[in-house]
């Protein structure tokens, strides 16, 4: 079975080390060393202004929307994962879908002000497959408008806009280190804004509001990290040059194997960006060959995932009335294949020959 994706673990030993310290301290949680040296050292190697841990990458957007007191209607993109969508809602506010464009995938800025109103308070845009948003056209909206910006870059390790990690654009970024990300910590997540206000506020947010022994400050949640998931993330950090290597020439060999065929074609990715191929999407020009190439995969037990199918604005607990046309037609054709640190490269030219042959019958 090859599947769509595999966490990368680092040497069982090196863990070890970590969980050692952690039974000599027996400080499990709660702000623990571990988890300071992993933000410490995710500032230093990402080049962030500043860098909080947290619980998940959800918890994040969530922490972002409660930071900036939003209300009413937030613009988002219908085309990304459900917690997007979840984090608006369990945070009492409303998405306004607007369509995503045809070749970056991503939200398209073009549309955006039609769908502005007396009750909209920000936009929440996601970085889809690590692909960074046309962030100063939403930039120029969002400060003709007054509104906040939040990115959802959960596919954004490593990713860099005009020579700067694409985490220190708007006001909160959002990031995601679950297990299938190319930088995990089991689960995990993180915030990063350059207003140190937001970041104050965050930090008391996170946990429950302490600021201080029997001091509470504003209202809070308790989305801390743990020791372990930290051990995990220093363990990986070591690597993750190495993983990202590794996935920049596996997308360049699922280039050269599939990109010949005029049946499909790739995400085109912003200018003065560099991407860290946190995923290997290929649309096709009609759904029925996604779906037969997808059903041939299946029967030759190959994952693959139709990434993001079917869109947020179908989602059953909405009563959206916006048609994204574009969006829903990206998703019936688009599909995600195998990527991840230790994918041979023969298996790559394998999956690369049987999408070939089905497409050719």
């Amino acid at each position: 079975m090859i599947n769509v994706t595999e966490p990368f673990l680092p040497p069982k030993i090196e863990y070890q080390e970590y969980l050692d310290q952690i039974w000599e301290r027996n400080w499990l949680t709660n702000d623990g060393p571990l988890v300071r040296q992993l933000e410490a050292e995710l500032i230093s190697y990402l080049g962030l202004s500043n860098f909080l841990f947290v619980s998940n990458g959800t918890m994040a957007l969530q922490l972002a929307i409660k930071a900036l007191n939003l209300q009413g209607e937030i613009i988002t993109t219908p085309f990304s994962f459900v917690a997007t969508t979840t984090a608006i809602v369990w945070e009492g506010c409303n998405p306004v879908f607007v369509d995503i464009d045809p070749l970056t995938f991503n939200i398209d800025p073009q549309k955006i002000e039609a769908s502005i109103t007396d009750k909209t308070t920000a936009i929440l845009a996601t970085h889809v497959f690590g692909n960074p948003c046309d962030i100063e056209k939403i930039n120029h909206i969002a400060k003709k408008y007054n509104l906040k910006v939040i990115y959802d870059a959960a596919h954004c390790f490593g990713t860099t806009y005009k020579g700067k990690s694409v985490l220190e654009y708007g006001d909160i970024s959002c990031i995601s280190f679950h297990a299938t990300k190319v930088f995990h910590t089991i689960e995990g997540g993180g915030l990063v804004s350059k207003d140190p206000e937001i970041i104050k506020k965050l930090t008391l947010m996170r946990n429950f509001g302490h600021d201080g022994p029997g001091k509470f400050n504003g209202i809070g949640i308790n989305s801390k990290n743990s020791e372990f998931h930290a051990a995990m993330g220093l363990c990986n950090l070591k690597y993750i040059d190495k993983v990202l290597k590794k996935r920049k020439e596996d997308s360049k060999l699922y280039d050269n194997l599939l990109l010949r065929d005029s049946k499909i074609c790739r995400q085109e990715f912003l200018a003065n960006s560099k991407i860290n191929h946190s995923y290997y999407s290929i649309l096709f020009v009609k759904e029925e060959f996604c779906e037969a190439v997808l059903k041939q995969l299946q029967t030759n037990n190959i994952g693959s995932r139709r990434y993001f199918y079917p869109t947020l604005n179908k989602l059953d607990y909405l009563h959206s009335e916006e048609k994204p046309f574009i969006s829903e037609d990206i998703a019936s054709r688009i599909l995600c294949l195998p990527i991840y640190f230790l994918l041979a490269e023969e298996e790559i030219s394998m999956i690369a020959k049987i999408i070939t042959k089905t497409l050719e019958l």
